[in-house]
């Protein structure tokens, strides 16, 4: 048969199986108020402008004044699903985040190699006196909590969840790594009761690693703990303008803490070009990632 006219049918498959995917559900976080939170913000906004930078040619959907976090659980293919899941942490330096690139398009990925997506829309913009990550490391940790709960309602497996953060979303992945022993809250209900603590974690060109006077090491609410932080991937560009070393730092305390660990440099790539495919070899990245995540046996049903 002529390749050429394979492709209605392979047009029609691939709309079958994604047929198939069961439809995004959304979840409100928290049954209440969030911790911590007493002055009201504005109305949650889409801040994309016209002048933003268009990773692939194309614009990004950024967000902001975020008080209502949420989960939304994107299930792939039931014919591939492994049962694995993922929480997807945006990046978008505490300010906003870009819910599309390094969120819906990440989940979409998760779901062509068989695993649920789960995009935690995390509470931003930085709140006054508090440090900037404790807002959205609280949001991550009930999540996890909240993931493990309802695994068998989201027909996941408690055992096999990790956690993808990009920018400052892989800083809250890294907090959420190191605060696994305690709640950063007053515990709420069962689902605090539940390990927070990621099975595995993928970092994608991270920022806010390096010890804020920029001596060699890492910040402390990042801290590496032999025993206790999860296996752990990065991926970063020698030219990113957050700079290297955040990935480097990271990466040798995984490393003098015998944690397993896998790092992907590359000489050029810049920052926050999430999954999309350009000319720039850093952008196979996902394709390293899922070698890991089999090699690693994460996605063995």
């Amino acid at each position: 048969m002529n390749p050429r006219t394979l492709l209605p049918f392979a047009g029609f498959a691939w709309l079958v199986s994604a047929a198939l995917a069961a439809e995004p559900i959304t979840i409100p976080l928290w049954p209440d108020q969030p911790p911590g939170e007493t002055a009201p913000l504005p109305p949650e906004v889409d801040v994309t402008t016209p002048a933003d930078r268009k990773p692939a040619g194309r614009p990004v959907i950024r967000i902001s004044n975020v008080s209502t976090p949420t989960l939304t659980v994107y299930k792939p293919d039931p014919a591939k699903d492994t049962g694995a899941a993922v929480l997807v942490c945006p990046g978008g330096g505490y300010v906003r985040l870009a819910m599309d690139i390094e969120g819906t398009e990440v989940c979409d990925w998760l779901n062509s190699i068989g695993v649920t997506g789960v995009l935690l829309k995390y509470r931003v913009p930085r709140r006054e006196g508090m440090p900037q990550h404790l807002p959205p490391g609280q949001d991550a940790q009930r999540a996890m909590g909240v993931l493990r709960q309802r695994a068998a309602e989201f027909g996941i497996d408690p055992h096999r969840i990790g956690i993808i953060g990009f920018s400052a979303g892989a800083h809250v992945a890294a907090v959420l790594s190191a605060h696994q022993d305690a709640r950063l809250y007053p515990a709420i209900d069962a689902a605090d009761a539940l390990s927070c603590r990621p099975d595995f974690a993928l970092l994608i060109y991270p920022g806010y690693f390096t010890a804020r006077d920029h001596q060699v090491g890492i910040a402390p609410e990042v801290a590496v703990t032999a025993g206790k932080t999860p296996p752990t991937f990065l991926a970063m560009a020698e030219d990113d303008p957050v700079h290297v070393e955040n990935a480097l730092f990271y990466y040798l305390a995984l490393k003098q803490a015998n944690v397993s660990a896998e790092m992907h440099l590359y000489p050029t790539g810049g920052h926050g070009f999430g999954l999309r495919r350009t000319d720039q070899l850093i952008t196979s990245w996902p394709d390293r990632a899922a070698d890991w995540l089999r090699a690693s046996g994460w996605l063995n049903p």
